[in-house]
């Protein structure tokens, strides 16, 4: 039984002295402070470059932003008529300023009118209107060979509603940019 005490107590002090021991914590060491520097560049010079003049202008834009814009603008007609209204001569007028600073612009002269009447009537009204403002063009010193026309009669109103005032606005000549 001596044996059996002895050993207990061995055991007892092996015990204990392992739980005694001191458990020995590892931490990284503390890194030194590393100030994070960001790079500045300094801002370039802004240049104001020069604006662009109006043929620079011109010849950046596609035929069909210079059509959306509405560079050309519509010529209206009376009812059953084709001669080129006294109120819309400055129309036509702007139209040929415009054609006289860009000498390369070719244009279509669409001619429509209003429902009324028949088709062919119509076509045929649309095609004086459309030579009616060619012819005016020509005699303010636009080249005929920049001039095409076209009728659609009443097939491409703008405003289809039928009222008096739909009429006003589908009676036009239309024109626009197909060369540049």
């Amino acid at each position: 039984m001596k044996k059996l005490l002895v050993l207990s107590l061995v055991l007892a002090v092996s015990l204990f002295a392992f739980s005694c021991k001191k458990k020995v914590k590892t931490t990284p060491e503390p890194q030194p402070a590393v100030e994070k520097v960001e790079k500045v560049e300094e801002p370039a010079p802004k240049i104001n470059p020069e604006p662009l003049s109006e043929e620079e202008l011109f010849q950046k834009k596609t035929i069909e932003e210079l059509n959306k814009e509405g560079v050309l603008k519509n010529v209206l007609f009376d009812f059953d008529k084709y001669n080129v209204r006294e109120d819309q001569v400055p129309v036509v007028d702007g139209n040929a300023g415009y054609m006289k600073k860009f000498s390369t612009v070719k244009v279509l002269v669409e001619g429509h009118c209003d429902e009324r009447g028949t088709e062919e009537y119509n076509m045929a009204l649309g095609e004086k209107r459309a030579k009616s403002v060619k012819d005016y063009l020509v005699s303010l010193g636009i080249a005929e060979d920049r001039i095409s026309v076209v009728s659609y009669g009443k097939t491409r109103p703008i405003d289809p509603s039928g009222t008096e005032e739909a009429f006003n606005k589908n009676r036009r000549a239309e024109s626009k940019v197909t060369a540049k």
